[in-house]
């Protein structure tokens, strides 16, 4: 039990306050707490049980409803601790019964209990009640119980489980009490690093003298003012724990590095202190080592290892370091339970063929948004799974000594000079988890979400959408694994108010002058389907970043769906791609062994879409088949003198629009044999190994395709053309149409027009639309039918309602920006997922397809 007294001042008495604590008024009726309480914390913070009373029966002095009450109170105390914000009880609290129920609540959820006691006066408190008329009626009796049951308890106050106990005697005591908040001891999150995080010592101090001069440091000092921090477990077993103790010791002291305990430091600090402990799992081998040394660092040790706290919460929240690990409800909390769990992990029950305690694989079920670094249990190889990594690679076993540079997560090893310690249980040819142990589970996509990305805030998706995703990925998707990226839908250009025209390259142009871009890059647009391509080095890269095996990488729909049923042909384009890769010299040039290409895969006609088989081609289909009979039966009635001009010049009309009709769609679809006649046209690189390339400027960008481009000897892929326009010169904006005229007039679909500098924010600092598509005269035939550009269809065109879609449009960029900075982040697949799955569930949003 560890009590804090309070400090005595001129001005008063300070009470030092945990941020997180469930902070106990106890006091007769009339003390004054809810005065204080209002003096000295935030309204939200304090609970009345009045003001509970009330709530549940209109009158905050009906006794009868106490019980409901308290249930009200206890519950909201419980969200408010669950949410891990301080809580104030404002209630007599004077029984032990009702103190019992307030400690028990702040066990359950790990945080601290503190008392305040306000000991006034009887006398005082009845005079104060007599002035409420609320309270006049309150018996004298009752305020001589509630003083009587006080004075009564505060010698046992620290026994019932309060972990502070500060008493107010007297008035002016209370009046003149200040209330200031203090941190936890685990709350670190101003310390932003960067951070050498290093694993299980074990005593091997030659090896920790050797890490820690190949992370940097010089005499336990890094020239840039690295801090290194050590999961525990410094002692036991090696050669040397005196030594190791006396370089942490030092390291910590001059504040270069910070240290958690581990359970090795735990038993041997019970031997120091005097207790009675058995001399097993290595500790005969420290005792026998400290028998040499001096009583003065004996008690050095001894105080060193009696202030460890069990676990540390760094840079923002992001990291958590502990011993044995830690779930992410004990993430900054404070009990013995969060103790425990840091020090020992939790076990199943059972033990192994070794007679070892079997732990609970608590890892695989991790959520926390913060990386867990810890040691414990020895494993061959320090491997990343679910955000949580153990650098406890043996190195007293025989293995090698591990630490983790953060933020870079970098690892760095030396490996041990020879076994100095036989493991009662051999260590594992896997490491637990890994690439294959990133679990995704329904929980993590299921109902509505809502998902923070970097660069536009919170994205929030429907239940009912996430619903419709959740269809199509688990019954169509390919391997989640090789799914790290979803493109998101693009929005059109402002409508055109140019005769003859529902798009024209005007309004894009304008538009981004308007956000302050001044250079944009007018991209070709293919007409095929959008493609994400993974493509890995080799079947080795793919196990070993993407955890699978035989695929070397992927090729899917904008959807998530394969292109082909037949894997041998999406392993061949992948082939295709990898050989051009390497021969263009990128695998080198970017430092990846993988890399995830944006491209348009060609002829349409290999996605079979409903709409353009159903809809579209049976336009133009029974439109080519009546009209000629039409023409042929309205010419000879004309011949026959029946007057039939206008309808004759409106059905020629309609044949004309047919045929540009037929014409478009031919454009688009060809007949392939495998591979034969299949065209991708890539035109931005998402991500390769350890960074995302959204934010790379699309003039770089395109330098390095048309590299792969040129070295790709099989004709698979096909350039993109671009023309760069400055928005804010008339001549050159004119050229930018002129080349859309002429592409559109021999067929092109339109082009995509794109910031040059990628990643451009708005005088809002909100992202600007990432392309605007601007789509040709003719080919807008196939999307909206033959006449569309008859006036009077164009003027209701003109109103197409496009804010829902420019909306969806950003809000998908977001998250697709997330998910690559996620990817890169070497962060777990239901991480890099729940962007990705966002994605496809705003697509089920209710939105005109034909924009």
């Amino acid at each position: 039990m560890t009590t804090t007294t309070d400090t005595p001042t001129p001005q008063g008495r300070v009470l030092p306050v945990t941020d997180l604590s469930l902070v106990v008024l106890v006091g007769a009726s009339g003390s004054g707490k809810s005065t204080f309480a209002r003096r000295h914390f935030t309204p939200t913070e304090v609970i009345s049980s009045d003001f509970c009373r009330g709530l549940v029966a209109d009158d905050e002095n009906d006794q009868s409803a106490s019980r409901d009450a308290f249930d009200v109170l206890h519950y909201i105390a419980g969200k408010r601790l669950a949410a891990g914000r301080r809580t104030v009880v404002d209630a007599t609290s004077v029984q032990r019964d009702a103190r019992r129920q307030l400690i028990d609540l702040a066990r359950q959820y790990d945080v601290l209990p503190i008392a305040i006691v306000l000991d006034v006066p009887e006398e005082v408190c009845a005079e104060r009640n007599a002035a409420r008329p609320d309270r006049a009626d309150l018996p004298r009796r009752v305020v001589r119980r509630h003083t009587r049951e006080l004075r009564a308890s505060l010698r046992h106050l620290e026994r019932e489980g309060f972990r502070k106990v500060h008493v107010l005697r007297g008035v002016e005591e209370v009046e003149r009490a200040t209330v200031v908040t203090e941190k936890r001891f685990n709350d670190l999150t101003h310390l932003t690093g960067p951070f050498d995080i290093v694993g299980d010592v074990h005593g091997c101090s030659a090896e920790l003298e050797a890490l820690l001069t190949k992370l940097g440091y010089a005499d336990g000092v890094h020239p840039e003012g690295r801090t290194a921090v050590f999961v525990g477990d410094l002692v036991d077993r090696g050669p040397d724990s005196p030594g190791v103790l006396r370089r942490v010791m030092a390291m910590v002291k001059s504040g270069n590095a910070l240290c958690v305990p581990g359970n090795h430091e735990n038993k041997f600090g019970r031997y120091l202190r005097g207790r009675q402990v058995q001399h097993t799992h290595g500790l005969a081998e420290t005792v026998e080592q400290m028998a040499g040394e001096s009583e003065e660092f004996r008690a050095e040790v001894r105080e060193f290892v009696d202030g460890l706290v069990s676990h540390y919460v760094l840079d923002g929240g992001r990291l958590v370091v502990c011993h044995a690990g830690l779930p992410e409800k004990y993430h900054g909390r404070t009990s013995g339970r969060v103790r425990s769990h840091a020090l020992y992990g939790d076990t199943t029950g059972e033990t192994d063929e070794f007679g070892l305690p079997v732990r609970y694989p608590w890892a695989e079920d991790y959520r926390g948004r913060a990386a867990v670094v810890y040691g414990h249990t020895p494993v061959p190889e320090a491997t990343w799974l679910n955000n949580t990594i153990c650098l406890d690679t043996g190195a007293v076993f025989g293995g090698k000594l591990t630490a983790l540079r953060w933020p870079e997560r970098e690892l760095v090893d030396v490996p041990a000079r020879k076994v100095w310690y036989e493991p009662v249980r051999p260590l594992r040819t896997e490491a637990p988890g890994g690439q294959d142990g990133r679990p995704l589970d329904l929980a993590d996509v299921h109902g509505r979400r809502v998902v923070e990305t970097r660069h536009a805030g919170r994205v929030s998706v429907r239940e009912e959408n996430a619903a419709a995703a959740l269809e199509v990925m688990s019954r169509f998707a390919i391997d989640p694994r090789l799914l790290p990226y979803l493109p998101p839908t693009m929005a059109p250009t402002a409508t055109s108010r140019l005769d003859g025209y529902l798009e024209h390259p005007v309004e894009a142009f304008e538009e981004y002058r308007q956000d302050g871009v001044a250079r944009v890059v007018c991209e070709e647009k293919h007409m095929g389907s959008r493609a994400v391509a993974l493509v890995c080095r080799d079947a080795d890269a793919a196990t070993r970043r993407f955890g699978v095996e035989g695929p070397t990488g992927s090729l899917c729909t904008r959807t998530g769906r394969p292109f082909f049923d037949d894997d041998a042909l999406t392993e061949e384009i992948l082939g295709r791609l990898r050989t051009a890769v390497g021969e263009a010299g990128l695998w080198d040039r970017l430092e990846t062994d993988w890399l995830l290409l944006d491209a348009e895969l060609m002829p349409w006609s290999l996605k079979a879409s409903g709409l353009l088989r159903s809809q579209y081609a049976a336009v133009g289909a029974a439109s080519g088949a009546v009209l000629p009979d039409v023409l042929a039966a309205l010419d000879g009635a004309a011949a026959r003198g029946v007057e039939v001009r206008d309808l004759l010049d409106r059905q020629r009309e309609r044949a004309d629009a047919a045929a540009a009709f037929t014409r478009a769609y031919r454009r688009y679809c060809w007949t392939t044999d495998g591979l034969d006649g299949v065209r991708l046209a890539p035109f931005q690189i998402l991500a390769v190994q350890g960074r995302s390339l959204a934010g790379l400027p699309h003039d770089e960008q395109l330098a390095l395709l048309d590299r792969l481009v040129a070295h790709d000897a099989t004709g698979l892929l096909r350039t993109t053309r671009r023309l760069y326009v400055d928005t804010a010169d008339p001549e050159s904006v004119r050229a930018g149409v002129d080349w859309w005229l002429e592409m559109t007039g021999r067929g092109g679909e339109g082009m995509v027009v794109k910031p040059v500098g990628a990643l451009v924010r708005g005088e809002t600092g909100r992202p600007v639309q990432p392309g605007i598509k601007v789509r040709g005269r003719e080919y807008l035939r196939i999307v909206y039918g033959p006449e569309y550009t008859r006036p009077e269809n164009l003027t209701r065109l003109r109103d197409r309602h496009l804010h829902h879609k420019r909306s969806l449009a950003i809000r998908e960029y977001a998250l697709g920006l997330e998910a690559l900075d996620r990817l890169a982040g070497g962060e777990p697949l239901w991480r890099v997922h729940e962007p990705v799955f966002a994605v496809l569930a705003l697509e089920s949003e209710p939105v005109d397809p034909r924009l």
